[in-house]
């Protein structure tokens, strides 16, 4: 459900208990950086090691030398539970 349903984007930074900033970035997969109730996540078991509010070029260098440029394009599975 909604418009970013399905998409998969990396946490920068962790605003509280019950939110994080989150960027694809656009340009790779569409979602911009923007603050989200982690409820409406889903986690996948990649990690990536970049610094705390990284740029959305500094996190998309990263996600290529970690050769998960395919993975994050790839539309995710969504499941409702």
């Amino acid at each position: 459900m909604g418009r970013e349903a399905g998409q998969k984007c990396v946490v920068v930074s962790v605003a509280d208990k019950n939110f994080v900033l989150v960027t694809g970035p656009k340009s790779l997969t569409g979602v911009r950086r923007r603050r989200v109730n982690v409820s409406h996540l889903a986690f996948t078991p990649y990690k990536l090691n970049i610094k705390e509010n990284a740029s959305d070029e500094e996190v998309l260098k990263t996600i290529q030398e970690s050769g998960l440029i395919d993975f994050m394009k790839e539309e995710a599975s969504v499941k409702f539970e």
